[in-house]
């Protein structure tokens, strides 16, 4: 989705016709002196403009709800050829995305949830604030990715399962857990992936495998959005679980 940018000049533009006795939109009834005024205000003030998904400034639009222009912070993306941005003990995990906005490190609703070690080179990394889970503060990791490109695997091992399921009982979302190499017996969990590409027993590798054709676009805003752009970008999530350790129940957002 994309937010409608508003110039300053078009906006006082829209102002001069509306006082002339103009129509609301700008056309060939615009009368003289509201053309000549937005001439006049067009010399002082360029036009804002956005290039999307790569944006070199600062964006501005207009907020209906606020009824002035907003400026949002400038798209600053990481590209990378699927480096590593986390560690625990032997495993080390990579991006699953070639085009990185950010990382947002958080607690996990599964107790087995390791807690991750964010690396020099992951990108824009921050820890979210807590969401009362009772979990590591950084046992779970969303990665906020360019939402054209594909999702590779973040580990290599085996896949142990992966599918559909309804997320917050209501959204479809695809998923994929992956055994370790470094750590038999560990799980990688990978959610909020689009059309996953790999099944059981497939073998994949860290960086190379393509195992979904994108990230899922979900239908509404996610705490990791806070510390990114607008329009946001969707998320991938991955975390390290050790099955080992009991999960209990009823500390996540299930059915």
């Amino acid at each position: 989705m994309r937010r409608a940018a508003i110039t300053f000049a078009g906006m006082i533009a829209l102002s001069a016709c509306a006082s002339a006795g103009a129509t609301a939109a700008v056309t060939s009834t615009t009368t003289a002196p509201a053309l000549a005024v937005a001439a006049a205000v067009a010399d002082v003030i360029a036009p804002v403009q956005v290039d999307w998904p790569s944006v070199p400034a600062a964006e501005v639009a207009w907020d209906p709800v606020a009824g002035q222009p907003v400026e949002y912070p400038a798209r600053v993306v990481t590209e990378q050829d699927f480096v590593p941005f986390a560690t625990f003990g032997p495993l080390t995990l990579t991006h699953p995305s070639d085009r990185v906005e950010a990382i947002g490190f958080h607690e996990s609703t599964n107790e087995g949830a390791r807690q991750l070690q964010p690396l020099d080179t992951a990108a824009a990394p921050f820890t979210m604030e807590t969401r009362e889970r009772g979990t590591g503060s950084r046992t779970a990791a969303d990665i906020v990715v360019d939402p054209d490109r594909p999702v590779r695997a973040p580990v290599t091992g085996t896949v142990v399962r992966s599918g559909t399921y309804v997320l917050y009982c209501q959204y479809s979302d695809d998923f994929a857990v992956i055994e370790p190499d470094d750590r038999p017996g560990w799980e990688v969990k990978i959610l909020h992936i689009n059309h996953v590409q790999v099944f059981r027993g497939d073998r994949v590798e860290a960086g190379v495998t393509k195992i979904a054709d994108g990230p899922t676009i979900l239908p509404f805003s996610s705490q990791v959005d806070e510390g990114t752009s607008a329009p946001s970008w969707p998320h991938v999530h991955v975390e390290v679980i050790d099955p080992s350790i009991p999960d209990i129940p009823g500390n996540g957002s299930g059915c």
